[in-house]
This record gives structure tokens, sequence and C-alpha cells, in this order.
């Protein structure tokens, strides 16, 4: 990634560019009208050409690989685990408007930041992400939804929005994904840029630079009229812009073909799109040399099967970008998306699969991500982040009032997505098991039972109990004798008797064994949820 000193600027009035690759050679308004007019000359039309700068020197960016992750896809993506996700950085979508309030923000419209925290434990999981080396973008935007531009028309709050996903998130790149009617929304666009611009110049003062990204549709031809006019109205807002993201897919009529060659398309696209770029920077008084406008560009391919079914994206496709994307300097390589990075199974097994959790194409598990995580600017490897270890962690002991999730007990039996806090650590079941502690190095070739999720936070506190009946009043007594199905209270919460004891207490010791003759009428955090 590039720093906030390598990112194109454009003041007010007058424009005043910092240039990131080089010196870069200013073009006044009057040199770039006597540079036309050499040219290509004034024709009856009152048409003239605009001049490409060619550079043989080479690429002037590493490309960076950060592949999108969806954040509320179910099952969850541990994009944590080193074992899920090969990758450095990722980028999580999407932060939507939220449904109830336009000028707030939500992951997806189903959950607020707290309740993201609270339910997919994201706080935690990008928290373990950067102790591992990695880092996260964060995704605005999207297809389905509504992006916080759009529905909200306050201005402060729109600024507000952003700002607080910046601070919550410890954000230094945000990514625009502007999709669909979105593209040609001049009034959110501008508010959108005017909120960044704010945004970006407290960052700056801070000396905590925000990076931006646009991500846009494109087709082979390049990115649309509107499109184009979506990245002039963004620089003319005052948005310092790290650069424009194509999305290389679903190019349906576009595509000009009943059997597209889909790497061919997306070299097709990003070299239209680089020139479309080109001539925008000129319009916009600024000379950039061709590898300069390469290191502000990405590429964000759908891996496998595409939306539209003649379009398939394969692994030797990604191989082939890959080495594109080092040929040019492209400064970014995505993907769509880390969840589908893996072979579909069963019926679905070589028939077109239009599917959020599989591919759809023949692959290894995570072949797409291992091809990509070895572009220079990307990942810093898979030698640099194994499977997370904490140090001295040993002689921690978990205090269950501030363990947010019950301890993790020798003798207990955890059932699949069961979670435990464990020497100052979250960690998660990945299948049944009992015995196995979770902190302890897998055995060579051998998989771990328990995947880390991150670690306690100051502010975590024990988990409360939720009673899933009501009406129970009877309290435990240690002489009566209780029958199958008799319910009582133990410490303020219900349980049913699973055959007859006398003297026997309801254990408060999670999660209560099948094999207490007590069974609890609650649900305690961290336990999966069934049907």
């Amino acid at each position: 990634m590039q720093s906030a000193t390598e990112q194109l600027v454009r003041p007010e009035p007058e424009p005043d560019w910092e240039e990131p690759d080089g010196p870069a050679q200013r073009l006044s308004w009057l040199r770039l009208g006597f540079l036309i007019l050499v040219v290509a000359g004034i024709g009856a039309g009152g048409t003239a050409a605009v001049v490409h700068y060619r550079e043989t020197a080479g690429p002037t960016a590493k490309s960076w690989a950060v592949p999108y992750v969806d954040v509320t896809l179910t099952p969850t993506f541990e994009f944590q685990d080193p074992a899920m996700n090969p990758a450095n950085d990722v980028a999580l979508a999407f932060v939507v408007a939220d449904p109830q309030d336009g000028c707030a923000p939500s992951w997806g419209g189903a959950y607020t930041p707290d309740e993201a925290a609270a339910s997919l434990e994201l706080d935690r999981r990008i928290e373990q992400l950067r102790a591992a080396g990695g880092d996260i973008m964060l995704s605005v935007g999207g297809l389905i939804n509504n992006e916080l531009a759009v529905t909200c028309t306050d201005q402060a709050r729109l600024t507000d929005a952003y700002r607080q996903l910046v601070r919550r998130y410890s954000l230094t790149t945000l990514d625009l994904d502007i999709e669909g009617t979105a593209v040609a929304d001049k009034g959110s666009l501008e508010r959108r840029a005017a909120a960044l611009k704010t945004v970006q110049a407290e960052r700056t003062a801070a000396g905590s630079p925000l990076d931006v990204w646009m991500t846009l549709p494109v087709a082979p031809t390049g990115l649309t009229a509107d499109g184009v006019a979506a990245v002039r109205t963004t620089l003319e807002g005052g948005v310092s812009l790290r650069g424009v993201n194509v999305m290389t897919m679903d190019y349906g009529g576009s595509a000009g073909s009943t059997n597209p060659d889909m790497l061919e398309l997306a070299q097709d696209a990003l070299e239209s799109t680089h020139k479309q770029l080109s001539d925008l920077y000129l319009q916009l008084g600024v000379q950039l040399t061709a590898p300069q406008v390469w290191s502000r560009m990405g590429a964000t391919p759908m891996i496998g099967q595409n939306d539209v079914d003649a379009e398939r994206f394969t692994v030797e496709d990604a191989k082939g970008l890959a080495t594109y994307a080092i040929d040019k300097g492209l400064g970014r390589v995505s993907m769509w998306s880390l969840n589908r990075d893996a072979q579909c199974t069963g019926t679905f097994t070589n028939v077109v699969v239009h599917s959020n959790t599989c591919s759809g194409v023949s692959q290894e598990a995570l072949a797409f991500s291992k091809v990509f995580m070895d572009l220079p600017g990307g990942s810093v490897g898979e030698s640099a982040r194994q499977a997370v270890t904490i140090p001295e962690r040993s002689s921690i002991t978990d205090d269950p009032a501030k363990s947010p999730y019950p301890v993790w007990r020798l003798t207990a039996q955890y059932t699949r997505g069961y979670k435990v806090v464990w020497r100052g650590v979250v960690y998660e079941a990945k299948w049944a098991n009992s015995g196995v502690d979770p902190s302890a190095a897998a055995d060579s070739g051998t998989p771990a039972p328990w995947s880390v999720i991150g670690p306690v936070s100051k502010t975590d506190v024990a988990p409360s109990p939720s009673p899933t009946v009501t009406g129970v009043k009877t309290e435990w007594n240690p002489k009566t004798v209780y029958g199958r199905g008799d319910r009582v209270l133990f410490n303020d919460l219900p349980y049913e008797a699973r055959w007859s004891s006398t003297g026997d207490a309801p254990s408060t010791e999670y999660p209560i064994s099948p094999d207490d003759p007590w069974k609890p009428l609650f649900v305690v955090p961290g336990e999966p949820v069934t049907s």
C-alpha cells in the first residue's frame, strides 16, 4: 500500500496535485490546450484528441492483494484464522445505511456496529487479524443495499457516520463500492465527496491519513460514462483519491461472446480504464505517466462462476491476472470473495452453480487466495502469518467475571460453534471435542479443533444467561425428591429434571454436561444456536 503522501490531491481553487511516483510535470491549462491543438489540430467539427504519454521505465507500484470478505454471510467466514485465510489484508464488505435510519451505518442492513461486535465477534476478529500482522479495508456500499450517502441528505450526520466508522475500526483505507443507480446519483456523489474531504483532512491533521478507493462496474470498453463522471465528481469534490478499482466480472452482453475469455476481458477492461483515467487526469490539469496511472488502479474479478452463466473465472485466469498486475504495476488486486474460495461439492459439482460459499469451478481449497497472496505488495507471505500463538500466556488466570464466554474446562463436552475463554483469548470449537487445550498447537498433520477468535478486551464482562421459559418459581431444595420433568429455580435460573434425583444441585459450570440430572432452561452466550 502506498502512503497518503503518495496520493493525488486537488485543493481549490487551483489544482495542486501531490505526486507519489516521482516528479510528474504539472500541466497548465494553456499548455494542455496547446498540446491538444498540436496533436490533433482543430477540425471543422471542433473536436480534439487527448495526448497519451508513454512511459517505459516499468511499474511504479507493487500490486497489493486485498480480497473481499462477505461479513454477514452465513456461515461466518473466519478471516482472522490463517488456516482459513492465507491473505494478509482483507476488505470487509459491506457497510450500508441502516434500514431504520438512513444516516446510521450498519453491516448489510442487518447489524449495527455494536450488534456485529456482539453477534459476529467482528471487532475481536479484526483485532486478532491485526495481531497476526494483517489489516482491514472497510468497504461501504455494494449492489443490494443503499450506501450511506444515497439515503442520508444531512451533510453533518453523513460526515459523522464516516468519521465514526474510521474511528471505530481504526481505518487507514476506505473502499467506496458504488454500483447500480448510485453511480449516476450526482447528489450522493457530491455529499459523499464533501464528507470524505472533511474526514480525510481530520485524519491527516491527526497524523493518521486515510486512503480512499472507488470501486466501480466496468465493461471491456472501460468505465461507463457515469462511472467516469463519478470519479470526476469525487476528485473535484476534494477527495484525495488513492485509486479506482474496477469489477472485472458480470460483463453480460458486453462480453461479445458465448464462450468469453475472462482473462482477456479483464485485461481489455483495465486497458480501457487506464486510457479513461489518463484522459480524466489530463482534463483536470494533471499529467501522469502510464505507470503512475496503473498504480492508481485495481481489479476485482468474481472468482469461479460469475452471475452470468457463460462467464467463469478460473484459477488459470487468476494466475494470468496476477502476472499482468505485476507487469503493469497495478496498485491493487481484490477478488469476490474469500467466502467462495472452495470447490462446490455434492449435487452441485460440475454444474453451473451461483453460490455465495463456493466457486462453481474445479479448484483446491483457497486456490485463488494462494495465487493472489504471492503478489509482491499484497501479503507478507504464508511463512510470516501462521497459526497464531499467544506468548507468555501460560501464567494467565481467566477471571470469570471479566470473561465474555465460559472459561474452558478440561472435562467439558463442547459442541461445534461453542465459544470459550482460555488464557485471555476467545476460541470457537470447529467440531465437537473434549479435553483439548485450545491454546495448544495441533500435532503435526492433525487439525486443531479450536479456532482463535481474538483477545479478551478490557471492557468484557461475564456472560449473562437468558431463560428460554417463564413461570418457574419453585426454588431448588436439597431435601426434595424430584421426578423427571420437574422444574426449579437455582441461582435465579430455571432448570428441568432429566430424571429423578435428591440432593443433586443444578450445575453452574457451562456448558452443562448432558450427564447432569438437571437440564438448563436457558442459554449462555457462547452456546451455538440450535433449533
